[in-house]
């Protein structure tokens, strides 16, 4: 895994054919767009804040959404080839597109590797029918292992997401099917539990009693059963979520986590820079209005606020597999809680040596207390 956190690009696109019942992403069901007038507008923002980052190598270039895989193959061209002009971008750069596996999607999977994608993330989601419909997905599994396919013969480097924990679902029925996941993979796999959003339509639907998750029990147990499996296949979870083979890391994710710089654009997209936190107008067409009439939509900038910021770096750090290095925890001391780490460590939960600081197997089990204790 790389020591540096380098700077990231990440792109927005935020439309989608429909919108899946558990995503609290900022996404908009379309079936149509003016692929050309939202080409120029990204343009446009990406050049706006060219000058404001000068000097900065990019190491990533990130597509996300919405259903990047959705715009032209063009657009995505287009943008990777102006990030390539104004900046200075690192020789490996490394430049993810989001996709689904839809049969539409992945026939233009050609054209965007032409366009300068080196990296697919595939939203499977699931290996099953019944739990696809849950999930709203639009795909079924046979497309979806035909577009794995295609995209493993496409890409360099191929991810895809798959989300347990679902209704119904136990140890070893996500057992067998994660071992089948495994079989497919190659370097890199996303494993999300499934959680229910406020705003995402999973929410009403559970308060109606419509679906019931796993218990807590039954959630660790899948959970413990992903680190097991994962880590004897080789790929080891680096971060809580995410799983990969030493060196095949996301490089664009692992700048969030580390604690880098990163410019977002697009609507509602975030950046990091130069001490400062950015957000995009929300909606899309707030923000292309706004784009086109001012070069850029930023709706929020402010300083960060030191203690903030040290906050952050402790939330983001502490979901990867290393931690915090020494240098680093030095530096978070302050916003850290002597006796709430103590607890933790005692507990088992935290491991601090000359390495710095990290969390146990069990720690990650209960990551959002072990953080709760450590920043009260």
């Amino acid at each position: 895994m790389t020591s540096s956190p380098g700077f990231g690009i990440y792109i927005h696109w935020p439309f989608c054919l429909s919108k899946c019942p558990y995503c609290d992403f900022n996404s908009h069901a379309a079936q149509s767009m003016d692929q050309g007038r939202w080409r120029a507008a990204l343009l446009a923002e990406l050049d706006h804040f060219a000058g404001e980052t000068e000097g900065r190598t990019p190491t990533s270039i990130f597509f996300g959404g919405g259903t990047p895989s959705l715009m032209d193959p063009e657009t995505a061209g287009a943008l990777v080839a102006e990030v390539k002009h104004r900046w200075a971008c690192a020789p490996d750069l490394e430049v993810t597109l989001e996709a689904n596996p839809t049969s539409v999607e992945a026939d233009r999977f050609h054209a965007f590797r032409d366009a300068g994608i080196d990296r697919l993330s595939l939203g499977i989601q699931a290996l099953d029918p019944d739990s696809l419909t849950f999930l709203g997905r639009r795909h079924s599994v046979d497309e979806a292992l035909a577009a794995l396919h295609l995209a493993q013969a496409t890409f360099p480097r191929v991810s895809f997401d798959l989300i347990y924990s679902r209704p119904g679902q136990t140890e070893a029925g996500w057992r067998a099917e994660l071992a089948r996941a495994l079989d497919l993979a190659g370097e890199h796999l996303s494993l999300y539990q499934l959680t229910v959003e406020d705003g995402t339509m999973f929410a009403p639907a559970q308060a109606r009693g419509e679906f019931v998750l796993p218990d807590e029990d039954e959630a660790a147990a899948q959970f413990e059963a992903t680190q097991e499996l994962c880590e004897r296949a080789g790929l080891p979870a680096y971060e809580i979520s995410n799983h990969a083979r030493p060196g095949a890391e996301c490089r664009h994710n692992l700048t969030y986590w580390m604690g880098g710089e990163w410019l977002g654009i697009g609507p509602g997209a975030h950046g990091r820079f130069a001490g400062f936190a950015l957000a995009q107008a929300r909606s899309p067409g707030t923000w292309l209005a706004q784009v086109e009439q001012n070069g850029h939509a930023t709706e929020t900038r402010y300083p960060l606020d030191p203690a903030e910021r040290l906050s952050e770096l402790v939330l983001m750090g502490l979901r990867l597999r290393n931690g915090l290095g020494p240098a680093l925890l030095a530096e978070l001391r302050p916003v850290l809680d002597p006796a709430g780490l103590a607890r933790m460590i005692e507990g088992g939960f935290l491991i601090e040596d000359a390495q710095g600081l990290r969390t146990t197997d069990k720690g990650r089990l209960v990551l959002n207390a072990v953080l709760g204790g450590l920043l009260a």
